[in-house]
């Protein structure tokens, strides 16, 4: 299904950024 896709590609894209801002800013977490 189209729309599952899209959903999974978002929690995908979601779950790779919030990585990449808590490398780079760890002190907000």
């Amino acid at each position: 299904m189209i729309v599952v896709d899209i959903l999974a590609g978002g929690l995908a894209l979601a779950a790779v950024a919030y990585l990449v801002v808590a490398l780079l800013r760890p002190e907000r977490f």
